[in-house]
């Protein structure tokens, strides 16, 4: 009886096919984009909020919440990759 592997080799999730130290710049790189924008957010929202309409200190609130959660997110990629190449501290 034969097998049918619908993926292709190239396709399946192994270790070897994994590129942990990509993981950590990317990782990195979200975390501190995300960041940078939560800060903005924050300035337009509170400190420099005589200069914008009630509509953009609205969206900055919203974009305070969202950029934060993708800081969260670039933190697990970051985890994971750290994790795979054997770091102890995250």
């Amino acid at each position: 009886m034969q097998q049918c592997n619908t993926l292709p080799n190239s396709l399946t999730i192994s270790p070897s096919n994994l590129n942990l130290q990509q993981c950590l710049k990317i990782g990195n790189s979200i975390i501190t984009l995300s960041l940078f924008f939560v800060m903005v957010c924050i300035l337009i929202s509170f400190g420099f909020d005589e200069y914008f309409s009630l509509t953009a200190q609205i969206s900055a609130h919203i974009g305070t919440i969202i950029f934060a959660a993708i800081a969260k997110i670039g933190y697990v990629i970051r985890c994971i990759g750290a994790h795979g190449l054997g770091h102890k501290a995250y």
